[in-house]
């Protein structure tokens, strides 16, 4: 069974984003994903982006949990859920100690502790029921004004994350795995979770880059423009190192690592990958994230969400 296509842009302005979702819609790209990092904040955009659309499935990819109060996400989603009826998706994470500590001060601490209060509180709340929660990380009594309908997913990178999104969650969320990876760890962890809770494995929701482009200059370029930061991070290079690139550990981008993260070529070359990609990881939903490359970012961007809107069709 083909996965369910979506894709993710990456632009420093809310309305750049706006316009991305809106193009995505009319060449037919079933879901829009978004990050919420340094830019946009992506709650945001999809309360824009609700009325302005009418079919495409809105998902976050993640919000990051620790800056966040989860009544507050809750009521947020809520609110997108009521805008775009059965087609939000709550993408949860705890992001990174460097970026938690760093940009917002905050003490980085049991991230998978924290993520699964959060993920039950937030879950409480949208079933419409009063949450009395008392937990390690939070201590709360909240009710929403109504119930919505909203999948609840989690970021997932090693074993143990996996493992929580099988047991609690409605899917987990990769970024930058090889889909070997996510074939050898994260599915068999998935499913270990799911065992565990004796419920069905949730939906895989598998990530990797777009470079359209046949030039070696421009594809190394856009990478170390856009994901420079990532082998720099332990948990990124345990990660590679268990899907057989150890040189992660070295904290730069080999060829074999774009080779298993970015898909590049021309139209043809990139849709055969993008169908090996999914053969290999096995994933139920995949999003195939812009990575822009040359000197023209906007026109690159078109053309990508153009290619996946016809590879989407064509599945």
């Amino acid at each position: 069974m083909k996965a369910e296509i979506g894709t993710s842009v990456h632009l420093p302005s809310a309305k750049g984003l706006l316009d991305a979702i809106v193009h995505a819609e009319s060449v037919g790209i079933p879901a829009f994903w978004l990050t919420t990092g340094a830019g946009p904040d992506a709650l945001t955009v999809f309360a824009a982006a609700a009325p302005a659309t009418r079919s495409i499935r809105l998902g976050t990819a993640v919000v990051p949990t620790f800056p966040r109060n989860p009544v507050v996400v809750a009521q947020q989603s809520l609110d997108i859920a009521s805008l775009a009826p059965g087609r939000f998706r709550l993408g949860l994470g705890p992001s990174h100690a460097p970026t938690i500590q760093t940009r917002y001060g905050l003490p980085y601490e049991r991230p998978l502790e924290h993520l699964r209060e959060f993920v039950a509180i937030v879950k409480g709340l949208l079933t419409g029921e009063t949450v009395r929660f008392a937990g390690k990380r939070y201590t709360l009594e909240a009710t929403l004004s109504s119930a919505a309908d909203v999948p609840i997913m989690v970021s997932a990178l090693r074993a143990g994350s996996f493992e929580l999104a099988g047991e609690i969650t409605d899917g987990a969320i990769t970024w930058l795995c090889p889909a070997r990876y996510i074939r050898d760890v994260g599915m068999p962890a998935m499913a270990r979770g799911a065992e565990r809770a004796s419920r069905a494995r949730p939906p895989m929701i598998g990530q990797v880059f777009l470079a359209l482009t046949e030039t070696e200059a421009e594809l190394h370029a856009a990478v170390e423009r856009g994901l420079t930061y990532y082998p720099r991070l332990p948990n990124y290079q345990e990660m590679f190192a268990a899907a057989g690139l150890p040189e992660a550990r070295e904290g730069r981008w080999s060829q074999a690592m774009i080779d298993a993260t970015v898909i590049h070529g021309d139209e043809s070359a990139c849709a055969r990958k993008l169908d090996a990609f999914q053969e290999t990881a096995g994933c139920e939903h995949l999003i195939v994230s812009v990575l822009a490359v040359g000197a023209d970012p906007q026109s690159s961007i078109r053309r990508s969400l153009d290619l996946i809107g016809r590879y989407a069709a064509a599945q």
